[in-house]
């Protein structure tokens, strides 16, 4: 079982849970109502809404004492209670939590790591610099007097959120310190100009935070959604060593017929959520506004993404009782055609066509054999494209040899197979006489038709490149020696453009070493980056080919812009294709903004990797020069 917050940080992510004040009112219950008080009044609601979250994939839930501090509480009359309120809310909590480690003990593929309980303390709800109001000393008394009773009755840590003053949540830490063991995670309130409403600089006040050992992780929440919280984030790495905690606000309040609405949707934030994770933050949740359903929707989005980070750990070959000795892998040049274009330097140009979604081949050979006739070198066949269920590539590409005289790049997707699975793919791809294949780590379900498929993930296209690696050199995953060695093309992708380039370029030089000889990017449409990826990476010699998406119409270009990961399409392109005045005319534009810009990149990539929009093979073909415009 898990004991601190710490441990949990050190092995995964860790998601919190969202607003219970959102949920409480959504339940009926009126906004002047003392929320917390509903801990010894109604503690079966505020249970109810922890389950929710519990179930939603939270890794922890905030106890419902926010504003359980005896001077928040006189307010309503509660004052003498504070311990009380306190002490239930922990023990509801605690419940729910207990609820669900023995339902993990009934599953025996859990790990029965158990949902921890974070004692929430908010500020005291009053102006601290006025002096002579309240003293520091009914201070330091108001958060001692809480703490105790959330430390007594069992909370598994304390966490300090939305204060919008330093000094008070400096209080307010040492007296956690001075009275209890429990780690903090210390969140602060800021406004789009990165200050707290009291004027603290968020880079001067999480560094101060972060000197104190008991505090666990430092951060923000509330006031700001998760485009500004994503905004500030860099300037909050730079201020601190210790792992970082976003809650954002489900986007600003907004007031819509009396009632205080927030705009987010459950998939806008989990696309932030997923950007929060590329960028190295350690604890992700919601506050205000924040539902079951955005924190279900962030978990799904982000989770599978941290599972296949992890498998890229390195594949360790088992000692056996008589050392294998490597084969040296078969050459490059010797490999296949397109190998031995790749070797020699010669432009590439390849064509992607998706499987089909039922078992009826004649139309894609039909399109191949198009390929074929117009000297396209290899067929890129996706696996499962954008998490959707298709032939399966490997059969699509059987086909194809089958019936044409072309070479395909088979996708292999690290997302719906396992470790064995994998391997045993590879060694049939093999058998075929099936040579390159592609690696790619793949789209969580959560993007396709199935999101609540399973996410296996059991390596990443890092670890795979490198068993594809071993399987050349004749050793398997278990590092037994093979009867033959394996000669397949190993290529990996690549994205210039991704939301955290640091990390996108750590791991592509991570899949070089790993073995991969060739890299096929996401698609470009802005040269810039694509120069600044090949400048970042050319100590990694290994060939480069540029994906290249012809539009088929300005629809079709925001959905590139705006719902496809990975993708930055530049405004001026997305303004030429909104002046196009029919399908045909997109279709025309689409192709032509293509060739500008292969002309632009010719000399600094070793080919291009066209798709074919929608199955139409005649625009990848124009956008090539195989055909004319008129064709498409």
């Amino acid at each position: 079982m898990t004991k601190t917050l710490t441990e949990l940080l050190s092995r995964q992510i860790v998601f919190g849970d969202g607003a219970m004040g959102t949920m409480l009112y959504a339940k009926g219950v009126f906004i002047n109502t003392c929320f917390e008080e509903l801990n010894i009044a109604n503690p079966r609601l505020v249970g109810q809404i922890h389950d929710l979250y519990i179930a939603a994939g939270s890794d922890f839930i905030e106890t419902n004492t926010y504003g359980a501090n005896e001077i928040k509480l006189a307010r309503f009359g509660y004052a003498e209670k504070t311990a009380q309120i306190n002490e239930a809310a922990v023990k509801i909590a605690k419940q729910s939590a207990d609820q669900s480690r023995d339902s993990q003990r009934s599953n025996p593929v859990d790990n029965g790591a158990g949902i921890l309980v974070a004692g929430s303390i908010g500020p005291l709800g009053i102006n601290i610099a006025q002096g002579g109001f309240i003293t520091e000393k009914d201070i330091s008394n108001a958060f001692t007097n809480q703490i105790k009773a959330i430390a007594s009755a069992g909370a598994d840590f304390l966490l300090f959120e939305t204060f919008h003053n330093l000094k008070e949540l400096l209080i307010a830490i040492n007296c956690a310190i001075n009275n209890c063991d429990l780690e903090i995670v210390a969140q602060m309130a800021i406004n789009e100009q990165n200050e707290t409403l009291y004027g603290d600089k968020i880079e001067y006040a999480l560094a101060e935070i972060s000197e104190f050992p008991q505090v666990a992780a430092v951060g923000l929440n509330c006031s700001i959604g998760p485009a500004a919280m994503l905004d500030a984030l860099p300037i909050i790495k730079k201020a601190t060593s210790k792992p970082i905690s976003l809650q954002p606000n489900a986007g600003l309040p907004q007031n819509i017929d009396g009632r205080t609405v927030y705009m987010c949707t459950p998939e806008y934030m989990a696309e932030y959520a997923k950007r929060f994770y590329e960028k190295g933050v350690k604890i992700i949740g919601g506050c205000c506004g924040t539902t079951p359903d955005h924190i279900r929707q962030m978990t799904k989005t982000v989770r599978p993404l941290h599972k296949a980070d992890l498998s890229s750990a390195v594949i360790e070959i088992k000692p056996q009782p008589k050392q294998v000795v490597a084969q040296k892998p078969v050459a490059l040049k010797d490999k296949s055609k397109f190998g031995a274009k790749l070797a020699s330097g010669e432009k590439i140009y390849t064509v992607e066509i998706s499987p089909p979604k039922g078992t009826d081949v004649s139309n894609l050979i039909e399109k191949v054999k198009l390929c074929e006739k117009f000297g396209i070198d290899a067929v890129n066949i996706p696996d499962g494209p954008r998490a959707s269920s298709r032939l399966s590539a490997m059969i699509t590409a059987i086909k194809i040899k089958q019936s044409c005289n072309i070479e395909t790049i088979l996708h292999i997707c690290c997302r719906d197979r396992n470790i064995i699975a994998m391997q045993s793919d590879l060694l049939g791809i093999q058998a075929v006489d099936i040579a390159n294949v592609l690696i790619i780590t793949g789209d969580p379900p959560k993007l396709g038709e199935y999101p609540d498929a399973t996410a296996v993930f059991d390596l990443d296209s890092i670890a795979l490149t490198k068993v594809v690696s071993n399987l050349n050199c004749g050793i398997d995953i278990a590092g037994n020696a093979l009867p033959l060695r394996t000669s397949l093309v190993a290529g990996v992708g690549a994205n210039p453009v991704a939301s955290d380039l640091d990390r996108e370029i750590l791991r592509y030089k991570k899949k070089v070493e790993a073995g991969a000889e060739f890299a096929i990017t996401q698609p470009v449409f802005d040269e810039k980056s694509l120069f600044k990826f090949l400048e970042l990476t050319k100590n990694c010699k290994i060939p480069v080919i540029a994906g290249i998406w012809p539009f088929t119409s300005y629809k079709n270009a925001e959905f590139m812009a705006n719902e496809v990961p990975g993708v930055v399409v530049p405004p001026e392109i997305l303004q030429r294709m909104s002046k196009t005045k029919d399908q045909q005319d997109g279709k025309k534009m689409g192709v032509e903004i293509a060739i500008e810009l292969m002309e632009k990149i010719k000399n600094a990539v070793a080919g291009f990797a066209i798709s074919a929009p929608f199955g139409n093979v005649n625009m990848a073909l124009a956008a090539a020069g195989k055909i004319g415009l008129e064709k498409i």
